[in-house]
């Protein structure tokens, strides 16, 4: 089965950046869309951002629109996220996820993502 591994989390002061990077083992990123999400303490589990999920594109929360950018590396066959202006409300555990059943226009959403790591931690705070 497809196991998903993240990193690039970290503490960081409102206003800076950092990358996540989401990597495979028992098998490819490439065939699969793939969903970052984030969960903070108290509160469900929400889409930030996928690729190859929107007419073979990206797709954005409006939360983070402007602010965040996914993006793939072929040769290495990874996926980061790149988020900037970093707000305490970015504050959380992010997830990769990966499927090959995601729906076109819903790769926000948890349904069709099957493989999922474990998280790493964002903490935004001054």
């Amino acid at each position: 089965q497809l196991q998903l591994v993240e990193s690039g989390g970290g503490l960081v002061q409102p206003g800076g950046s950092l990358r996540l990077s989401c990597a495979a083992s028992g098998g490819t990123l490439d065939p699969h869309s793939v969903g970052w999400f984030r969960q903070a303490p108290g509160k469900e589990r929400e889409g930030v951002s996928c690729i190859r999920c929107l007419y073979d594109g990206t797709d954005y929360a409006d939360s983070v629109k402007g602010r965040f950018t996914i993006f793939r590396d072929n040769a290495k066959d990874t996926v980061h996220l790149d988020m900037n202006s970093l707000k305490p409300e970015d504050t959380a555990i992010y997830y990769c996820a990966a499927g090959v059943g995601v729906v076109p226009g819903s790769g926000l959403s948890r349904d069709g993502y099957r493989f999922w790591g474990r998280g790493t931690q964002v903490t935004v705070s001054s």
